[in-house]
């Protein structure tokens, strides 16, 4: 066994360095949101001419009313991402079409805490995402059956007829669909 050693001590700061490379990183665009991981030497490489116009379907949200909705925070990955791979901000359009479960997650604090006893955990993700430039469209189907007024969404929000006629709208409009 005592032979081997030095090679298991090689294989454990290989990990440990191995893990360093990967830790996450946020910003520029989203500071205290949407960490990533550097991706080096990419075989499909990031164009960084184009225009990225993205529509994220967000309709799932965790059951834990103090836990931050990570579908939104894709939303912040996404500008971060690009960003830290040379896409300007300006050629980055992405809306967020909210419905049904997450619903819940647009709702201003006064409102969130009337109906669930706590501070609404996406409300700072949703300010920085509505700051640089980002749409927050609240299905106003979802709107009607989960008894969630205009007046109790966050500053920012925008109702529309549903979440399809968004989807349908915005798609029209060359925005890709992203849906997890």
């Amino acid at each position: 066994m005592q032979r081997f050693y030095p090679f298991s001590l090689f294989l454990g700061l290989l990990f440990q360095l191995t893990m360093v490379a990967q830790t996450k990183k946020a910003g520029p665009v989203i500071t205290d949101f949407g960490e990533v991981f550097i991706v080096n030497e990419m075989d499909f490489v990031v164009d960084t001419s184009m225009e990225f116009k993205v529509v994220f379907d967000i309709m799932n949200s965790p059951d834990d009313h103090k836990t931050l909705n990570s579908s939104i925070e894709t939303a912040a990955r996404f500008l971060n991402m690009h960003a830290q791979n040379g896409v300007p901000l300006e050629q980055m359009k992405i809306a967020l079409v909210v419905h049904s479960k997450a619903s819940k997650d647009i709702m201003n604090n006064e409102a969130y805490q009337k109906r669930y006893g706590t501070n609404n955990p996406n409300i700072e993700l949703i300010k920085s995402l509505l700051n640089v430039g980002g749409q927050i469209i609240f299905c106003g189907q979802s709107s009607m059956s989960r008894g969630i007024s205009k007046e109790e969404s966050i500053s920012g929000v925008q109702l529309s007829l549903s979440a399809m006629t968004a989807l349908i709208q915005l798609q029209n409009k060359d925005y890709q669909l992203i849906k997890f």
